[in-house]
């Protein structure tokens, strides 16, 4: 869905977030954006990782027979 906005979507979506939110807080607002997009990576490779060594442990016993 998001993959068919293109370059003038953009544009307009930028637009009228400056309009709503003024320029002053958009700044903050993608600041916000970024830090919660990087928080929601390290989760989910924490996650991934995670699941990985529990695989890992449960197949070493079994390989041991």
């Amino acid at each position: 869905m998001l993959s068919n906005i293109g370059v003038p979507g953009l544009i307009l979506i930028l637009m009228i977030s400056l309009i709503v939110f003024g320029p002053k807080k958009l700044p903050e607002i993608g600041s916000a954006f970024g830090k919660t997009i990087a928080e929601f990576r390290r989760t989910t490779h924490s996650i991934l990782e995670d699941e990985d060594e529990d695989i890992d442990k449960k197949r070493k016993p079994n390989e041991l027979i």
